[in-house]
């Protein structure tokens, strides 16, 4: 992968894992609930689970574009408007609404793992949203398979420190989306409807 399209990627990526999601919400959870120490557990489970379907995706595009050298062409331009998509759906989104946690029981670590890796890949919307995504920045005259091995590594440091992070500062950002989630909401809404629109030109 040359270094400016993964500079562009990595950029991508880390909006990507500011974006409100599932796993960043248990993350935030947990990190509340039981300390961002043992919330490691939930956020290695997240990250597992997003580099499986990371895998499942790239199987599907290695796949396509074996049948077809325009394939991925009409994959970026289709994941350049599915990602337009999801950008109108997050702007029009309500804001996230926190609960003061509760006393918990506290949950074994192998209990925190499975329940990381099950909120990643349960959504089938992720592997939807993989495959609209790397396409973007494949380069099919490169080892497919290596170009996925740079991909995983930089979203599963990315995402990894990024839901480490909001478990650490659990008590902090709860109250802050609470009273800024609309507007946090739309910024990353219209992050998303950028990328999008850009992504599909690039070369």
């Amino acid at each position: 992968m040359a270094l400016h399209i993964w500079l562009l990627y990595l950029t991508a990526v880390i909006g990507l894992s500011l974006t409100p999601g599932p796993n960043g919400l248990l993350a935030l959870t947990h990190g509340a609930l039981y300390g961002h120490r043992r919330a490691l557990w939930t956020v290695a489970g997240g990250v597992l689970g997003f580099v499986v379907l990371m895998a499942l995706s790239m199987f599907g595009i290695g796949a396509l574009l074996q049948a077809s050298a325009d394939a991925l062409t009409l994959l970026k331009w289709a994941g350049g408007a599915y990602l337009i998509w999801l950008g109108i759906q997050l702007w029009r989104a309500p804001a996230l609404h926190l609960s003061a946690p509760a006393q918990a029981a506290r949950k074994s670590a192998p209990a925190m793992l499975r329940q990381g890796l099950l909120s990643a890949v349960s959504n089938p919307k992720v592997i939807l949203f993989y495959g609209a995504f790397l396409p973007q920045f494949l380069d099919p005259q490169r080892d497919l398979w290596l170009q996925f091995a740079v991909m995983a590594l930089t979203f599963a440091v990315t995402e990894g420190c990024t839901e480490y992070l909001l478990a650490r500062l659990a008590h902090r950002v709860r109250p802050w989306l609470q009273r800024s989630g609309k507007a946090f909401n739309r910024c990353c809404g219209g992050l998303f409807g950028l990328m999008g629109a850009a992504l599909p030109l690039t070369r």
